[in-house]
């Protein structure tokens, strides 16, 4: 319910074990249903809520935020034009599967997957629409084919307008894949990609709907990962004295503007919030000088402590800077790289291991 300053819902997340919590401050000047959307979506991008989960009904986030039912069902339209929910009629709104996930059986990591019971069964299938086993053997092989030529070229995709985020994308997975990296704008994208162009597209779920609809004829597999928490970084923020300047710096145009109304639905104005793109220098030295603590993405990092150090000597106090981790989460790139075949899957590793034993 309503506090003085913020309404809050708390939601456990089964994936990460701590309760995912949803702030809303009732007389910003920032809607309510922004505050709300940016933040389910965040949950979603994360994989907070994961592909398949349950949303909460309009009434139980009506009952708990004070919200009326009709923002928060404005709320699951908006959610649903993205492409992140899908109604199910009778039963609710629920996370929507992407790209490799619409593939993947839905299991338990920790359970011994029965690979050969897996291909049994996928036999079986085709074999009763009618395939013969020499058909069967084909359609297999040409999938291989062509997903391992997909694997050959990895396209980073993102608006035009949030180049930034693109560019922490590639960046990081150049770091950690043995395959070149290229970013291409999602305007470019239906001249670029045609029906037989063989690629992986790799983008961020904020963007499913535009990728899809761009793609649905084209002959490239999409991956869309799953972003870093920032858990540890929200943390800093609820424990940041009141009446502090806290200062937020990315590449990403997009990533400081959830990013704003994230912390301003948490805090309201009880911080000063002050942001700037890094490659911008009279708004990165005016955060230097303002900001208590910055928040800076990892490709930012080196920029800030540059600008900090070119402006010591102005400085009445030397801000905390805390650099944020990543931008892509870990397992997100750990299944990238299953999907491109770079590294075997553990699981199916330890399944045909028991099967041959």
């Amino acid at each position: 319910m309503f506090t003085l300053a913020y309404a809050s819902l708390d939601i456990f997340d089964r994936r990460k074990g701590h309760m995912v919590q949803f702030h809303i401050q009732p007389d910003s000047e920032i809607p309510a249903s922004t505050q709300l959307f940016n933040q389910i979506s965040f949950a979603i991008a994360a994989r907070q809520f994961p592909p398949g989960y349950r949303l909460p009904s309009t009434r139980q986030l009506a009952m708990q935020t004070g919200l009326h039912r009709n923002t928060i069902s404005k709320v699951y339209e908006r959610l649903e034009s993205a492409g992140l929910v899908i109604p199910q009629v009778g039963s609710g709104i629920y996370v929507r599967a992407l790209g490799q996930e619409e593939s993947r059986p839905r299991q338990r990591r920790s359970a011994v997957v029965p690979v050969h019971r897996v291909v049994q069964d996928g036999l079986d299938t085709l074999l009763g629409m009618g395939y013969s086993l020499g058909q069967i053997r084909e359609l297999f092989l040409a999938e291989i084919d062509a997903r391992q030529k997909a694997g050959v070229r990895i396209l980073v995709t993102v608006p035009r307008h949030d180049q930034g985020a693109g560019e922490l994308i590639v960046q990081e997975l150049q770091q950690l894949l043995p395959i070149p990296v290229e970013l291409v704008f999602l305007e470019e994208l239906d001249t670029i990609l045609q029906p037989d162009s063989a690629a992986t597209l790799v983008t961020v779920r904020y963007f499913a709907s535009m990728t899809e609809a761009i793609t649905r004829d084209k002959g490239v597999r999409l991956f869309f990962i799953d972003i870093y928490s920032y858990q540890r970084e929200l943390d800093v923020v609820r424990q940041l004295p009141k009446g502090s300047c806290l200062g937020l710096v990315s590449l990403s145009s997009g990533t400081l503007g959830v990013a704003e109304v994230m912390i301003h639905s948490l805090r309201g104005e009880d911080l000063l919030l002050v942001t700037a793109q890094v490659n911008d220098a009279y708004k990165l030295n005016a955060l230097v000088h303002r900001s208590h603590t910055i928040i800076s993405d990892r490709a930012s990092a080196e920029r800030v402590k540059e600008a900090i150090a070119a402006a010591r000597e102005d400085l009445i106090r030397i801000p905390r800077l805390i650099c944020c981790e990543s931008y892509i989460d870990s397992n997100s790139v750990d299944l990238l790289k299953r999907e491109l075949g770079l590294t075997e899957d553990p699981i199916q590793a330890k399944s045909v291991e028991v099967k041959a034993s």
